[in-house]
């Protein structure tokens, strides 16, 4: 019957039946001249030798394995890797080769998601910093300007007041949103979940999003005539933010006559799927995995220009996943843009 031993085991069990044969071999052959010993003490002594030599290399061999690879175990343990540090020292050369490898599969991993995270913290440090500077910068010219003499001017006083009012709302709005997406991200902000209307709640969007809309003469439009209530469970001051965040950006890229189109249909599991629609300029499929991202913007120059703070996707994402709902985006470069999201219905 073959016995599965470790392979350190393996080696001691060879080892030890060599020396045995070769003892047995010289008391054997001291026997044959000197006769010191009869026959039936040859096999006690066999067995006797072949223990205290197979414990005796298992211990050594143990000991020899064991100090050179409990040092690598404290040179990874370094690392604050507590998964590996918690495991039992394994004298095994295959099992402890496999421990490594995977440890190693973690670290580089691990190192790839830190510079990720790290780069992406450059990249967010520095879309702060530009989002800020301008208002910043803005609001200290006029005010520099007025200091400088032009404040004796009641026209131009009142009129670089009002601008630098203007950069001033500007930094609220930002930090404001920034304040938001903390909480959101942090889970500070509770969903308080009620029963609305969604299509009321839509029309109010449009009558508040009207003026910005008639700036660029894009119409706002439901896909069909909505004659009944369509009630929805969540919280109705946050979805209205969320559709009020995807309208003005149909409004901020799309063209001049265009239209934004909202759409409301039933899906499966009692949910409904609102879609916004808007032939303007498309995005890039290179730009559609950042899109949620916190002042990623797919038009560096020309969305600046727009307003806005930056960061009206992500609120928009978080706020949808902290109601457990989806949000997609499908846009072809050119032609338009389509973000919708899902919401229960009221039961």
């Amino acid at each position: 019957m073959a016995v599965n031993f470790k392979k350190s085991y393996k080696f001691a069990f060879k080892s030890s039946l060599y020396i045995t044969i070769f003892f047995v071999f010289v008391l054997l052959l001291y026997h044959f001249l000197e006769q010191p010993f009869g026959y039936f003490a040859v096999v006690p002594l066999a067995i006797l030798l072949f223990v205290f030599s197979f414990f005796v290399i298992q211990y050594r061999v143990e000991r020899f394995i064991y100090k050179r690879v409990k040092k690598i175990y404290d040179d990874v343990s370094l690392l604050e890797n507590t998964t590996f540090r918690n495991q039992p020292i394994t004298t095994d050369m295959a099992t402890l080769t496999q421990e490594v490898k995977k440890f190693a599969r973690d670290k580089k991993l691990e190192i790839e998601t830190l510079k990720i995270r790290e780069e992406y913290r450059r990249e967010f440090l520095g879309n702060v910093s530009h989002e800020l500077k301008t208002p910043l910068f803005t609001v200290q010219g006029y005010l520099l300007t007025l200091l400088d003499g032009a404040m004796d001017d009641k026209n131009i006083r009142k009129k670089y007041l009002q601008r630098a009012e203007k950069g001033v709302e500007r930094l609220i709005y930002i930090v404001k949103d920034l304040d938001m997406i903390t909480k959101l991200e942090t889970g500070d902000i509770n969903i308080e979940r009620s029963e609305f209307n969604v299509v009321e709640l839509i029309q109010n969007v449009f009558d508040l999003l009207e003026m910005r809309a008639a700036k660029k003469d894009i119409t706002l439009t439901f896909d069909v005539k909505y004659k009944h209530a369509i009630k929805v469970s969540g919280d109705q001051e946050k979805i209205q933010q969320v559709i009020t965040n995807l309208v003005m950006n149909s409004i901020k890229y799309g063209k001049q006559g265009g239209t934004t189109e909202v759409s409301i249909e039933d899906l499966v599991n009692n949910k409904v799927i609102i879609r916004v629609t808007d032939n303007g300029e498309g995005i890039e499929n290179s730009h559609i995995p950042r899109l949620f991202e916190r002042f990623y913007r797919v038009d560096k120059s020309g969305a600046r220009s727009e307003g806005g703070s930056g960061l009206g996707l992500a609120i928009v994402k978080h706020i949808i996943e902290s109601h457990e709902e989806k949000i997609y985006v499908e846009s072809q470069f050119g032609v338009g843009s389509e973000f919708s999201f899902t919401l229960e219905k009221a039961k």
